[in-house]
């Protein structure tokens, strides 16, 4: 307990020492990491992103690929990082070789980054979802090659993977090869990766009461074989967790490895619904969902607005702080 009082104590002294950020408090952060995606020209140097998730105290750092001088930056650091393997994704599969350099390049070079999760694709659809399986049995088994099982080889996924997700006990995957991913999953103890926003539920149902998909008060609950569901977002991780008990795959858990809310470009995208559900996700995973009542690991999107993404202007505008100044786009208090 004192250990524990003295981390809090010190991760707060951290953050009131950065004069931009007064308006978000930090007192402890144990389920929440924040990705950090770079498609922008305005954004601060990588070891500058670092200094700001330490003296934040946030506790996980996703990036899309694998970035030298972020990894140098975050080398010494207590922040557990998801890495994706970006555009290797193809020759991995294909070439156990290239999996075994891409292990040597970016995991044994920096034995001071506490890996956690490798990403072997994200949002993979049509016919390269085939290569979801190969790629990650031959980063596994580079792993193993290099004794570092303590690494851990997922996948992440999106809604669309369900052919069924309402009420969350039918969630069922829609594609076999789910299944073969679920058993891999449980084999090597991974968790499955998944991204989940009730943002673009909510656009694309508009019946779906608004508060429901931001952790506020709704009279939309949703009771399903003796659980009651008070939020959006619990509905659809309890969906995924349905589908990985039909596959065979109960024990395995689920990673938010992404969920978030623009706060700009749409109706939907408002500064004040952002705060809200960001908000909100950070005070509510520590609790769990109503079929896995214990701390759920997940990850906002994003760290930074991205001023060079494509798509619709939502697409730039999921950040939690502007570039290059750091600035936050709305206070947000990081705790549990």
């Amino acid at each position: 307990m004192e250990l524990l009082k003295m981390a809090r104590q010190r991760t707060l002294a951290m953050a009131l020492v950065v004069g931009v950020l007064a308006s978000i408090t930090v007192d402890e952060v144990q389920s929440i990491g924040v990705c950090n995606g770079k498609v922008g020209d305005n954004l601060p140097s990588r070891a500058e992103v670092v200094r700001l998730y330490k003296s934040l105290g946030i506790a996980g750092m996703r990036i899309y690929e694998p970035e030298p001088e972020t990894l140098l930056a975050l080398d010494g650091t207590e922040i557990d990082l998801i890495m994706d393997v970006g555009g290797s994704f193809a020759a991995i599969a294909s070439d156990p070789a290239a999996a075994a350099g891409w292990i040597r390049d970016n995991v044994l070079a920096f034995p001071g980054v506490r890996i956690k999760y490798i990403v072997a694709g994200n949002e993979v659809e049509g016919s390269d979802t085939s290569n979801i399986l190969q790629a990650m049995t031959n980063l596994n088994a580079a792993l193993g090659a290099a004794s570092r099982t303590d690494v851990k080889v997922s996948t992440a996924v999106k809604m669309s993977v369900l052919g069924s997700s309402s009420p969350p006990s039918e969630g069922v995957f829609k594609d076999a090869y789910m299944t073969e991913v679920a058993k891999m999953l449980k084999a090597t103890g991974a968790p499955l990766l998944a991204n989940v926003y009730p943002y673009f539920a909510k656009r694309d149902t508009p019946d779906i009461d608004l508060n429901f998909a931001l952790f506020q008060q709704s009279t939309s609950t949703v009771s399903d074989s003796g659980l009651t569901y008070t939020n959006l977002f619990d509905a659809m991780v309890d969906a995924i967790y349905s589908a990985l008990e039909k596959a065979g795959a109960p024990g395995v858990p689920i990673v938010v490895s992404e969920s978030g809310w623009p706060s700009a470009g749409d109706d939907l995208a408002t500064i004040a619904n952002a705060q809200a559900y960001n908000q909100g996700l950070i005070d509510h995973v520590v609790k769990g969902t109503p079929k896995r009542p214990v701390p759920l690991g997940t990850f906002i999107f994003a760290m930074f607005n991205e001023n060079q993404k494509g798509g619709a202007v939502t697409e730039k505008n999921f950040g939690l702080f502007n570039g290059p100044d750091k600035t936050p786009v709305y206070p947000i208090k990081f705790n549990n």
